[in-house]
């Protein structure tokens, strides 16, 4: 505690040697007239004085004081205008110059001051939250220092940082992934097709693997997704279990690569969609209650007999919502016919997961009018992806994940 007040008198002593007593009052007037948005102000006046301060200091260290200079051939250059970042600002600072024997000495305090990229992450972040682009500078202090923050820089900017994420997403190693689940879905935005893979691992941590685009979901679509996962070394083995909303395209490319081994999961949602879409609204509600009172059971016989019952009661309402169930029949099943345990099973039996990051997609991007090219619908889609996962966690139920990867090596040794 009393370190701590010797350096408070110490730094108001600071404070009132450089701005001198009349100012500091004034600016202490200023800040209670103006509240936050003073203080803010003054807080940037002294970083551009602490700025310019480590600059000088670095010179003289490298030169030695005035008249004294410790270093032969090295001397001070008088000053010149230039710019760095604060936080989100650039601002313009007075810099110190050096001359050595080969021309000017660059300033090391200097060079990682000035150097953009993390004014750019700065932009992206609050981009990512929501804010816009045309809309940046509304939210820096006007101050008489600041500049460079045109709607035009932030967007040049914006594209730099973006395009350097884009890089890191699609050459990321996935050699260290062991998938143990699957989820394949499309995300459909400025006219194009985005089939996006997302898997949990064998430790339940969740990742998004990639995504490729394409006109629509065909099935070579995602075989070429399959071998970019493949090309960065990710695994894909018949003991996956693989997630999907029952998409022709994709399905195709799985029985195509698996053929009978093919452990596939339908989302039992958009099932459920599917069914109540040919009925009466009159009969949705008992059958959406009759659909998720037979996945409830843990058995694969208790489940299997519910849908039956289930299947010829819609058969005496709609036949057409009874050939969509019995359509995705077994799909439906495959948890229950691996054993998977209810807190587990939750979280694969639908394509919520991977219908999450899409959304948080969505939200992050709200901002974004029009996709003028593909280049950039894949800039900001590989960047909103490696930001999603920032916020994922393990699934639940991730200790069971083992014993159910023991039965798929059973079944597929007994196929």
């Amino acid at each position: 505690m009393q370190l701590n007040t010797i350096q408070r008198k110490k730094a108001r002593g600071g404070f009132r040697e450089a701005l001198g007593r009349e100012e500091l009052v004034n600016r202490m007037y200023q800040i209670i007239k103006m509240g936050k948005q003073g203080l803010d102000g003054f807080v940037r006046e002294l970083g551009t004085l602490l700025v310019e301060a480590i600059m000088d200091m670095e010179r003289e260290e490298r030169s030695g004081p005035e008249y004294h200079p410790s270093r032969e051939g090295v001397y001070k250059w008088a000053y010149q205008e230039g710019s760095v970042y604060m936080g989100d600002q650039k601002i313009s600072v007075r810099r110190p110059r050096l001359r050595g024997p080969e021309g000017e000495v660059r300033l090391e305090s200097y060079e990682v001051l000035k150097a953009p990229g993390g004014f750019s992450e700065g932009i992206l972040e609050k981009v990512l939250r929501g804010l816009s682009a045309r809309k940046y500078q509304e939210t820096l202090l006007e101050t008489s220092q600041a500049f460079g923050v045109s709607p035009s820089t932030v967007s040049r900017q914006l594209v730099e940082v973006t395009t350097q994420k884009l890089k890191e997403f699609k050459e990321r190693d996935l050699s260290g992934v062991r998938p143990f689940a699957i989820f394949i879905d499309t995300l459909h935005r400025g006219g194009e097709a985005f089939v996006v893979a997302f898997g949990i691992d064998t430790e339940g941590e969740k990742h998004v693997l990639g995504f490729w685009e394409g006109a629509t979901e065909s099935h070579e679509i995602c075989e070429a997704l399959f071998c970019d996962l493949e090309r960065r070394g990710l695994r894909l083995t018949k003991k996956i279990l693989w997630v999907t909303d029952g998409g022709k395209g994709i399905l195709k490319a799985l029985r195509d690569r698996f053929g009978r081994k093919l452990i596939h999961q339908r989302c039992t949602i958009h099932k459920d969609r599917n069914i109540q879409g040919h009925l009466a609204k009159r009969y949705r509600k008992e059958a959406h209650r009759r659909f998720k009172t037979a996945l409830e059971q843990n058995s694969y016989e208790d489940a299997k007999g519910m849908l039956r019952e289930f299947e010829q009661w819609l058969r005496g309402i709609n036949e057409s919502a009874a050939d969509s169930l019995l359509e995705a029949f077994e799909d439906i099943l495959t948890l229950h016919r691996l054993k998977v345990p209810g807190v587990l099973r939750k979280t694969l039996t639908s394509t919520n997961p991977i219908e999450s990051v899409f959304s948080t997609v969505r939200d992050c991007e709200g901002n974004i009018k029009r996709y003028r090219s593909s280049a950039m619908s894949q800039r900001w889609l590989g960047t909103v992806l490696l930001y999603c996962e920032k916020g994922l966690r393990r699934v639940k139920g991730y200790m069971d994940i083992a014993g159910v990867m023991a039965t798929i090596e059973q079944v597929q040794e007994a196929a």
